[in-house]
């Protein structure tokens, strides 16, 4: 019998999974698992049956092929002294194979298990998925809007299934040489298959019991689905099934707000779809500053995308080729139909199967998993990281929280956790970016602030590029002057937000920021404006004028 693992674009729903999975059966296929969530089908095959045999089936059920490649079979794991690993690393994301690379450096044994697609979420259906398409998304709509005269750009239909399967290549690409090509590279071993707790120091994978001294849970977070009536029987999307359209759907309604709400709502706005947005709460994204929801909302109107904000979800239904979400408004009743629904409403953590009370290890309320400043468990043996403790969601913390784990599981170096200062982007255009304490924040903790707001028609670079609509937001200690907190609205602003978060974190003021030369025409020029700001009227100053 011989494992295989093959890629599949085109499913959406489970009734997908259905027809490939009989398909398989049909040709003599066994162990067969089929996910329309993470594109593949993986399933072993007699040796008297020939890969091309399903490869037909496959493409007879009218969806494309992907990668087609053999997964080896384990081999039993062969037992040191007491526990069989050093160190079990279960998921296979950034906060993972970060923790691998360092713990292998440390010397130790070290095994990884994947019950899915190697490399979590950031390349295989996040960052690297949306961004390449929302990249494709920008540049058509620049030729559809273009500010300058003179040019002459037209746009026309948007072949999304091209655009898919690009963005595939470069998944399976990334995939290679940022994860899997590494196991060799650094000789820990990768071990596929589900883990399970059966106690704390033991885990079962594919029947087989696994012992390790320390163990690290990276699992990860998965769409969180809200309870709205008749939603569950709906072909909804998610971000990870949107991503893999092939077609461009007339209107698209998008329930939630939050920066994956918007980014993929933009983007297929920016493909041709007419896209609502909507979402529970009367103000864009309130968490940011005042000043950063209202330019927000302000660029997505002016743009065309429809805001339903304070909704009250009533129930969901399906008629025909139609969904049409049921709303109440200011207390008026109201329809928004669309062929698609994508559900935004946040993310949940992958903790379910693996039995973690026999571990002794506690989860929070959402079912993530709570750590102490070293990244430990209530089970000092056993440490997590990344989306699976449902803290700050970016993969550069995972990563980050990894190595804090490695340093402190096997280098017993007792590193803590600091994310007192995390820059965070959010990918649509203008982009938004902020760091530190909103003035709100800012408040609470004590501080007497000052702040100073510049609309993005000061900034040299937004003017020349005409486009404008935009804000940068400094928030200072009124006494020192010491910078708090950073929040901007710009293109490029996720390329600003690293030099705020070296302001923020290594105590800069507002004078250090007024004093150091920032180059003419970047959008990074919009730091020191701001600064300048906080006493000046810069529209009052000449080019580069400090």
């Amino acid at each position: 019998m011989k494992k295989f693992r093959i890629t599949i674009q085109g499913m959406t729903c489970t009734s997908c999974e259905e027809h490939v999975k009989l398909a398989l059966e049909n040709v003599g296929a066994k162990n067969i698992e089929v996910s329309f969530r993470w594109d593949e089908a993986v399933f072993d095959l007699p040796y008297n049956i020939a890969i091309e045999q399903a490869k037909r089936a496959i493409i007879d059920t009218k969806y494309q092929l992907g990668i087609i490649e053999e997964v080896s079979l384990q081999e039993k794991v062969v037992s040191s002294d007491e526990e069989d690993y050093d160190f079990i690393i279960i998921g296979s994301g950034a906060a993972a194979f970060s923790a691998a690379i360092k713990a292998v450096e440390y010397g130790a044994k070290v095994a990884m298990i994947e019950r899915g697609i190697v490399g979590g979420t950031c390349v295989n259906i996040g960052c690297v998925p949306s961004k390449t398409l929302l990249r494709a998304g920008e540049v058509n709509d620049l030729v559809k809007i273009n500010p300058f005269t003179g040019l002459s750009t037209s746009a026309g239909e948007v072949d999304l299934a091209s655009l898919v399967n690009q963005k595939n290549e470069l998944i399976n690409e990334l995939r290679n040489q940022k994860y899997i090509n590494l196991i060799d590279e650094y000789g820990f071993e990768l071990i596929e298959g589900e883990a399970r707790f059966i106690d704390e120091h033991t885990v079962t994978v594919n029947g087989k019991e696994l012992s390790a001294k320390r163990f690290l849970i990276a699992t990860g977070a998965s769409p969180s689905i809200p309870s709205i009536q008749g939603l569950k029987a709906v072909d909804y999307l998610t971000s990870t099934t949107l991503l893999n359209l092939t077609k461009v759907p007339k209107r698209l309604t998008v329930i939630g707000s939050g920066y994956i709400g918007l980014e993929l709502g933009q983007l297929f706005h920016n493909i041709g779809s007419e896209v609502t947005i909507m979402q529970r709460s009367d103000r864009l994204l309130n968490e940011h500053e005042p000043e950063i929801s209202e330019m927000v909302e302000k660029a997505l109107t002016e743009q065309g995308i429809n805001l339903v904000k304070g909704a009250t979800f009533e129930r969901v239904e399906q008629q025909g080729e139609l969904k049409r979400v049921h709303v109440t408004v200011n207390g008026k009743q109201r329809i928004i139909e669309g062929e698609q629904i994508l559900v935004a409403t946040g993310r949940k953590p992958i903790t379910d199967s693996l039995n973690l009370s026999v571990a002794g290890v506690e989860v929070g309320s959402q079912k993530e998993i709570i750590i102490n400043e070293y990244a430990q468990t209530s089970n000092e043996r056993i440490y997590a990281a990344g989306d699976v403790t449902l803290g700050s969601q970016f993969v550069y913390v995972a990563a980050y929280e990894g190595g804090v784990v490695a340093d402190n599981a096997i280098g017993k170096l007792n590193r803590k956790i600091n994310l007192s200062v995390v820059p965070a982007v959010t990918f649509t255009n203008p982009s938004i970016a902020t760091v530190g304490l909103t003035e709100e924040q800012a408040k609470e903790k004590g501080y007497e602030v000052k702040t100073s707001v510049l609309p993005l028609d000061e900034v040299p670079r937004a003017i020349v590029n005409r486009e404008t609509t935009g804000v940068f937001k400094l928030v200072a200690d009124a006494s020192t002057l010491k910078v708090l907190g950073v929040h901007v609205v710009s293109e490029n602003a996720g390329d600003v937000i690293y030099a705020a978060t070296l302001a923020v974190k290594f105590g800069l003021t507002v004078e250090d920021l007024k004093e150091s030369l920032a180059p003419y025409l970047t959008m990074a020029e919009g730091l020191k404006l701001a600064a300048l700001t906080f006493d000046k009227d810069v529209s009052k100053l000449s080019c580069c004028a400090g």
